[in-house]
């Protein structure tokens, strides 16, 4: 058995999906992985790390706003 990884763009996600569901259910597995940005879990942490962290000379609200346009727009 083979595994590959795909960045696929958006456009023709469904297409690739559509192809890789009618090759034989027995042949073939879709895993799908969740992207680090989709678990908040994880960017909380990371948040929470970068915020202990004495590296960074930005202040608390320089450091949410910079996610905020990143993150929530």
């Amino acid at each position: 058995m083979h595994t590959i990884k795909l960045n696929i763009q958006d456009s023709v996600f469904d297409k690739v999906i559509y192809f890789l569901n009618n090759l034989p259910s027995n042949e073939v597995e879709i895993v799908e992985e969740k992207t680090i940005a989709d678990d908040w879990s994880h960017l909380e942490s990371e948040i929470e790390k970068g915020m202990k962290s004495p590296m960074s000379s930005k202040t608390h609200e320089e450091i949410f706003e910079a996610l905020k346009r990143k993150y929530a727009s």
